[in-house]
């Protein structure tokens, strides 16, 4: 699976006295020696110059760690190929089996893969310390070092290139086992679970399909949609002195479109995604739990893991304590406050926004935009929304580091998890804040005629007479679509167009030596070392790659988690949000395989058994969709005014067979606004209550349950009201039954998983007692 180097193809075998190989255990099978990492710096002439001095104590520090460093000059730059002795990686290999949590992992028999080698070194470069205190990372914000990468395999980028990485795979399954040998658990276990993740949206967008064709199916027998297209109603204006009265009529689309997203199939829909997002997670672990299992690294602890890798840096190192200081967890607990406080903030601009945008618009000289200004300023909002997001997306993780740091945590794993942490709850609010400000406060803190609520002077939205669901759906279309198209073609195309760039103005080096198997470029052994001619081509090659970082697989996960919010959360009102993510995640999948493996520098192997705190954060997702879904249909949709209006207050309630039970609903949600009255008679104009007819109105209609008489709240209003409660109540209770009993019934490990583990635990401890007998037989 990987090129060997000679240190390694002679490392098991047994030495004589005079320390050569007598008895090879096992003989070369690749003759290409490798290199584990690659360090660039620019060119210094001045050899007393700071930034020289301190490149060559950092060398000076990995020689004396016994790492190999070829230095190879090319134009302006400084390239190091670095390359670390066999005994670190025995000594690896050796505290592994030792340890309490690693001893049952695959690195422990057979030689160390490339992708282990590749780790290791990484974490001796990012922890050697000159003597001014500066690490690697430091050294390259200062413009000491340039870049620093791992190397790409030629032969197993072709492998995965034809198995994995190219279009014509698009429907076939993937490798995930040759993608952990060459990226490490941890690439392997993200596409796992978006394999998974893509698998189980396959019933989700079936049904949602299917809700939006029932919504389809009743378009045109609808009583509602034909009770505003038929209708002579006059509404009040929307907005202080620019808006003027309309017609309920002239809204017949938007109605149409409001019976597609809001109807009874939406019910069934909610409830079914939130015991779909838990069984998601039970047997996402199940696939977990059998991968890791075959992986050998079920009992893996990266903990554990991080310090055997501190002790191959430093072996008289010292353990990090733990710690805690209230002062520092007081100080980020008001940051991250503020923060939060700062992006619903912004949520609050953005509603300002389209406060302010409505009324203009309807002054404007395009007559589509005067008539549909509400609908435009919604729309603009939502780009505005999105523009806010790409913005807010890096400075929440500028924060989020910075938090971090401030912390002081004790390991990188740990560091990691408060990263993911922050960096997912600031996303999340900068996301769904203004989504659930359309949710559910949109029309319901606007007040009446003659006492509306404003903003700096402006009037704040209402609702449509049809029901307020469908300005979220356009919100969350609108969002979803844009996030989803546009991250994917700039996720893809600017590594390409960079690789184009940098590859058409890097100068092409020609090989002097032909190709490097020849024998001018074998060594002493017979292997080959190549020629530095060769070297660098190929270290070029990789140079001029985009860069990745720690990042990169983070900003992956994110989206994908993101993704998952919107199917879930906020399903009840956009039924085909689980089509969408479906057809983007079959794309996504091969989008981000051919730029890892053809665009991108190789990303550090990382080991792990587990997607890690994502986990508990998809978790939190599930129990908030819940929560989000039965208030979108309790609160937000008109569920459950249609169902009091059905059963109490329509025509079938009252005795009456010959008409449809929902006959006179729209009529029945609003109340009447009269110019007699002094307090209506100051929010609207004269001007105002004119027709485009000239014709001049005394009262309008808005949407509420009120009093003609004196404005106030009607019975019906508060009956409403309580089985809104109610419903959410019942939604809540009887889905988090179903969420606990689906989470009992699907076990997390396959009882396969559990015999294996329990196989090869009988045989490890076998083993360990045959070669104690061994050694005490041998000493006789």
């Amino acid at each position: 699976m990987y090129y060997k180097t000679v240190e390694e193809n002679v490392e098991l075998g047994e030495r004589g006295k005079d320390g050569y190989l007598t008895q090879p255990l096992l003989y070369p099978t690749a003759t290409r020696r490798t290199f584990d990492y690659v360090l660039v710096a620019d060119k210094v002439d001045d050899e007393d110059d700071q930034k020289a001095q301190k490149q060559k104590a950092f060398i000076k520090l990995l020689e004396k760690k016994n790492i190999k460093v070829t230095k190879i000059d090319n134009d302006d730059k400084l390239f190091f190929g670095l390359r670390a002795p066999r005994e670190i990686f025995e000594d690896y290999m050796y505290l592994l089996k030792v340890s309490d949590s690693c001893n049952w992992c695959g690195d422990v028999k057979g030689n160390v893969p490339q992708a282990t080698r590749i780790r290791i070194v990484s974490f001796i470069l990012k922890n050697t310390f000159i003597n001014t205190g500066e690490n690697l990372d430091e050294l390259m914000i200062k413009g000491v070092f340039d870049t620093t990468f791992c190397l790409h395999e030629k032969k197993e980028q072709k492998t995965l290139s034809k198995k994995w990485a190219q279009w014509s795979a698009l429907f076939k399954p993937q490798p995930f086992s040759d993608v952990k040998c060459y990226f490490g658990e941890k690439v392997a276990l993200y596409y796992m679970w978006l394999s998974w993740y893509t698998k189980m949206l396959i019933p989700a967008a079936v049904l949602g399909i299917v809700v939006f064709l029932y919504g389809l199916a009743f378009f045109k027998t609808s009583p509602l949609i034909k009770e505003v297209c038929e209708s002579n109603i006059t509404m009040c204006p929307r907005c202080d002195k620019r808006c003027t009265v309309w017609k309920l009529s002239d809204t017949c689309t938007y109605a149409k479109v409001s019976h597609l997203f809001d109807n009874e199939g939406t019910v069934a829909f909610a409830m079914f995604m939130a015991i779909w997002a838990t069984l998601f997670l039970e047997l996402w672990k199940r696939t977990r739990a059998k991968y890791v299992s075959k992986w050998k690294v079920y009992d893996w602890c990266e903990e554990e893991e991080e310090l055997i890798l501190e002790i191959m840096n430093d072996p008289d190192c010292q353990a990090k304590q733990f710690r805690h200081s209230y002062f520092r967890s007081t100080l980020v607990l008001i940051l991250v406050t503020l923060m939060l406080m700062l992006i619903i903030g912004l949520a609050h601009a953005l509603v300002v926004f389209r406060v302010v945008a409505a009324p203009l618009l309807s002054e404007g000289k395009l007559e589509f935009i005067k008539d549909h200004a509400n609908i435009v300023a919604m729309i603009l909002g939502a780009i505005l929304h999105y523009v806010t997001i790409q913005i807010m997306t890096r400075v929440n993780k500028w924060v989020s580091f910075k938090l971090c740091l401030l912390e002081k945590l004790n390991s990188f794993a740990a560091t990691e998890r408060s990263f993911t942490i922050k960096m997912f709850t600031f996303q999340f609010f900068t996301l769904f804040s203004s989504l659930f400000y359309v949710a559910f406060f949109l029309g319901r803190i606007n007040g009446h005629p003659g006492n509306y609520v404003r903003i700096a002077g402006w009037r704040l939205e209402e609702c449509h007479p049809s029901g307020c669901l469908t300005d979220l759906f356009i919100q969350m279309a609108i969002i979803m679509i844009l996030k989803q198209t546009l991250n994917n073609i700039f996720e893809f195309t600017v590594p390409w167009l960079k690789n184009c760039v940098r590859r058409r103005t890097a100068k092409k080096l020609q090989r002097k030596c032909g190709h490097c198997y020849r024998k001018a470029c074998r060594d002493a052994d017979g292997l080959v070392e190549p020629c530095d001619n060769c070297k660098l081509r190929d270290w070029l090659r990789n140079y001029h790659l985009a860069p990745t970082d720690a990042f990169s697989l983070f900003n992956e996960f994110l989206e994908m988690v993101v993704q998952f919010s919107f199917t879930t959360i906020f399903v009840a009102a956009f039924p085909l949000a689980p089509l969408l993510a479906l057809i983007n995640n079959i794309f996504e999948i091969r989008l981000d395989a051919i730029k890892m493996v053809h665009l991108e520098r190789r990303l550090v192997p990382r080991k792990t058994n587990d997607i890690g705190v994502w986990t508990k954060v998809l978790e939190a997702i599930g129990v908030l969709a819940v929560i989000a879904n039965g208030l979108v249909i309790g609160v937000s949709s008109d569920f459950i005014p249609r169902l009091v209006y059905r059963y109490h207050y329509g025509p079938c309630a009252n005795g009456i067979t010959n008409t449809h039970c929902m006959e006179g609903y729209i009529n029945d949600t609003l109340s009447m606004a009269y110019m007699s009255h002094e307090a209506v008679e100051k929010d609207f104009g004269s001007k105002q209550m004119e027709l485009d007819n000239k014709i001049n109105i005394t009262e309008c209609s808005y949407r509420d349950y009120r009093t003609n008489e004196d404005y106030s709240l009607t019975a019906q209003f508060w009956l409403v009201l309580a089985v809104r409660f109610a419903f959410v109540i019942l939604f809540e209770h009887v889905v988090v039954v179903c969420k606990f009993i689906a989470a009992w019934f699907v076990p997390n490990n396959p009882i396969r998983v559990k015999n294996d583990r329990l196989y090869d635990k009988l045989s490890r401890l076998k083993e360990e007692l045959r070669q104690k007998k061994r050694r005490n037989s041998t000493e006789v």
